[in-house]
């Protein structure tokens, strides 16, 4: 891919930000030394974390994969010890949803984004340390939502209650977009060539009841459910997806649908004049919620960065510095903003530092 030279020193330049800004807030006052977890957001300001209500898995795994990710291994063994000590249920299996002030279980329910999240930040981490425990889990945790989420069609249910008895709720799009991210870094991680037929099977059951055929686009609920709606940063992040699964893939139709979905969300969800990427559309282009939040501006940028063409390339450098000027600030950045520029959400959470990671991480260098 040809990248125009222009890109690089500004991606350089959010990455620099990354490393010298928000890293440093994660592993100071971010991080609650006395229980090893990561608190759910600081202020934007002053960094101070917001009063602990509760810690949730998923955030601590998300913070587990960007400080692998970022080589900083030590910081990384304590967030992995820690969700084990925290959060995996022992008696029954699988993962509580979150814990409460003082570590003790608070929301139990077996929740399959939390456990895509911790099958996709142990492969990241096992990669990058070796360590056999956290491999073991990215095995055994897959093993246990083929085996306990199973829904009807090929698909996963979203939800089930503590001992996986009743299902909490079923089958939507976003945790069966993290699951596939997750089978393909579990796919990479243990080179068990399993994971090929179960992404092939999911992407095949989501072709089949979330892309919206006129648009390609990967709607939020099943086809046909009431006031649905189309996410563009959803499509942009569906877009690199099924990009970095190639040939694993070819046969469901997910990547010539994807393609038409990047269209349509840049078309009708990305600002002509600000660049920012609205929160979500209706299926004829409409704008039903005009919120721009910093993820679905990175996922822009990821998207533009993999498409291999010359428009793409184009935009790319001036999509980076809008993105930069827009949400980025040298205490940190900004988590929402409406249409017109305005804060929306002040604080900055804990998990958004994966979605800039991931975004950098395909930036040209």
């Amino acid at each position: 891919m040809t990248t125009p030279v222009s890109a690089i020193p500004l991606a350089a330049a959010l990455r620099d930000h990354f490393a010298g800004v928000v890293l440093p807030i994660w592993r100071g006052p971010g991080f609650n030394t006395a229980l090893k977890l990561p608190y759910e957001a600081v202020g934007a300001e002053n960094h101070r974390p917001l009063p602990a209500e509760r810690y949730r898995a998923m955030a601590c795994a998300r913070q587990l994969f960007v400080f692998a990710q970022a080589g900083e291994l030590a910081h990384a063994q304590v967030l992995f010890d820690a969700l084990v000590h925290y959060f995996q249920d022992k008696q029954r299996g699988g993962w509580f949803f979150s814990v409460d002030a003082k570590g003790a279980p608070l929301d139990t329910t077996k929740d399959l984004y939390t456990h895509a999240f911790l099958v996709f930040a142990c492969a990241e981490y096992a990669t990058r340390s070796g360590n056999p425990d956290a491999l073991a889990m990215v095995s055994s945790t897959s093993q246990l939502i083929e085996d306990r989420f199973a829904a009807p069609h090929g698909l996963f249910n979203a939800a089930l209650d503590a001992d996986f008895s009743t299902v909490a709720g079923t089958p939507v799009q976003n945790p069966l977009m993290h699951l596939t991210e997750a089978w393909l870094a579990a796919r990479a991680a243990t080179q068990d060539s399993a994971f090929d037929n179960a992404l092939r099977q999911l992407a095949e059951a989501i072709e089949r009841t979330f892309v919206h055929a006129p648009t390609g686009c990967v709607a939020e609920l099943p086809l046909g459910a009431h006031d649905n709606r189309l996410e563009p940063g959803h499509q942009f992040e569906w877009f690199w997806l099924v990009r970095q699964a190639g040939a694993l893939l070819d046969g469901t139709g997910l990547d010539e649908a994807l393609t038409r979905a990047f269209d349509f969300a840049q078309q009708f969800g990305v600002d002509g004049v600000t660049g920012g990427v609205c929160a979500s559309l209706d299926e004829a282009g409409r704008v039903k919620d005009a919120t721009q939040r910093i993820w679905a501006q990175s996922e822009y940028l990821r998207a533009l960065a993999t498409r291999d063409d010359a428009a793409a390339r184009a935009v790319l450098p001036q999509q980076i510095e809008r993105f930069r000027r827009r949400f980025l600030h040298a205490q940190g950045w900004y988590e929402c903003k409406t249409a017109a520029g305005e804060v929306s959400r002040a604080d900055m959470p804990s998990t958004t530092p994966y979605h800039l990671a991931t975004a950098y991480a395909a930036l040209p260098v």
